[in-house]
């Protein structure tokens, strides 16, 4: 059994694909960024860079103690091999599935999320102006170079489904809010189209939906406390 600490994100988002394409039993444990859990010191034992999701493996193979693994890509990779399914582990297809997760773990997912938060942030924290146009571009060249990708493959890292897909999809569901039109990029479009008819992928996206807080609704005190505690984080001191 997995436990999976677990907030309805898109890198939660990511994992709960995977878990549900390959029927993984899992056990899904909220983790409520709002309100500060992934600071806990319990979690932190998990997830020291206090961010979800996180992972503990209760069954690893060959045995022994659980096995807990953070960061979304490592658990992407942990799973799938670990489910034989979805990576590939000769050469050149591991080569392909792994440069493309890391392609989405550090540039389309950041990139994505900075521009999805400067266009939110609006002028309410002074001129974002610059930031909004610096990170909107820089999602509009990574859709291009999905794009580029996927006109000459049918997948992400080539003609196989695997976690490449699983890691940029729930990212693209927000090209609207990214600055972006989907019509500007038919084969990404396509893709999306694909995977959202996936049975799989449909129950992934679904977790936790009873768990998402729509901002807009909540106090501006509220809003103002979980900003707050969000953004402009800054080290955490070592213990001794």
């Amino acid at each position: 059994m997995i436990d999976l600490y677990y907030w309805p994100t898109p890198n939660g988002k990511k994992v709960t694909i995977l878990l549900e394409e390959a029927a993984i039993p899992y056990n899904m444990i909220p983790l409520n960024i709002g309100q500060g859990d992934q600071f806990a010191d319990t979690f932190l034992k998990i997830g020291p860079n206090n961010r979800m999701p996180a992972i503990v493996d209760n069954a690893p193979k060959g045995g022994g103690e659980p096995v807990s693994v953070f960061e979304s890509g490592a658990i992407l990779m942990y799973l799938a091999e670990k489910a034989g399914k979805f990576f590939p582990q000769d050469v050149r297809g591991k080569a392909s599935v792994t440069q493309w997760v890391i392609w989405q773990m550090a540039n389309q997912g950041p990139k994505l999320g900075e521009a999805g938060h400067f266009r939110r942030l609006g002028e309410t924290q002074g001129d974002q102006s610059y930031a909004v146009r610096r990170f909107t571009d820089e999602a509009n060249r990574l859709y291009g170079v999905m794009n580029n990708q996927l006109y000459h493959h049918r997948y992400i890292a080539g003609g196989d489904y695997t976690i490449a897909d699983m890691a940029s999809y729930p990212w693209c569901i927000g090209w609207k809010l990214q600055g972006q039109d989907i019509e500007e990029f038919k084969h990404v479009k396509r893709w999306m189209d694909e995977l959202a008819e996936r049975p799989a992928v449909q129950r992934g996206m679904a977790v936790g939906s009873d768990l998402s807080i729509d901002p807009s609704k909540l106090s501006k005190e509220e809003q103002d406390r979980i900003r707050k505690l969000l953004y402009n984080q800054r080290a955490r001191p070592a213990p001794g």
